[in-house]
């Protein structure tokens, strides 16, 4: 898990196996708050993507 440096967003990705094969997600989430995003990917370099852009 990393924070963004001045937005106090912690983001994170797991990789998990499912019946149909290997998911990621990628969650933001602003401890303080309580508020929490996330997304599923079937794709890593998607996964990736938007771990990268959550962390700009």
């Amino acid at each position: 898990m990393e924070k963004h440096p001045f937005k106090k967003w912690e983001v994170s990705i797991s990789e998990y196996e499912t019946p149909t094969g290997k998911e990621w997600k990628v969650t933001r989430r602003l401890a303080e708050m309580s508020v929490a995003e996330t997304k599923m990917f079937t794709s890593k370099e998607e996964a990736i993507r938007q771990y990268e852009e959550w962390l700009q």
